[in-house]
């Protein structure tokens, strides 16, 4: 299925991932307020100045996806989870490491913003 929206993503989950979803789309929505909610790779996401992050349901985690720095910048404290250079698994039993996510998402914005005063700069 193609999704148009986050809402229609998360109704088209099982009802068991739905919660944690939405509890993973409302820590993105606090810690980047400005950003914009979208769809991008069939898969919720958040541009500001650049993409953020996107996250995804899959059949035992929940992905997020915050680009390789995202993922380098946190190592440490991502290494209870399954990790690859631009993801992480956040196991569906467990609950979202909350605060975790609110640090990567900051982290992102700040790096978005930072890359985009260096353009103005340029110009």
């Amino acid at each position: 299925m193609k999704y148009e929206t986050v809402d229609s993503y998360i109704a088209d989950q099982p009802v068991v991932i739905r919660e944690m979803l939405e509890r993973m789309r409302a820590t993105i929505k606090k810690a980047a307020p400005k950003a914009e909610e979208l769809i991008s790779y069939n898969m919720p996401a958040y541009k500001l100045n650049g993409m953020l992050v996107w996250f995804a349901a899959h059949s035992k985690h929940i992905g997020l996806y915050p680009r390789g720095s995202g993922i380098e910048e946190f190592s440490e404290e991502l290494s209870p989870y399954k990790r690859s250079k631009g993801t992480v698994q956040f196991p569906l039993d467990k609950p979202l490491p909350v605060g975790l996510i609110t640090k990567i998402v900051k982290f992102r914005v700040a790096e978005n913003m930072e890359r985009e005063a260096l353009k103005k700069k340029v110009k």
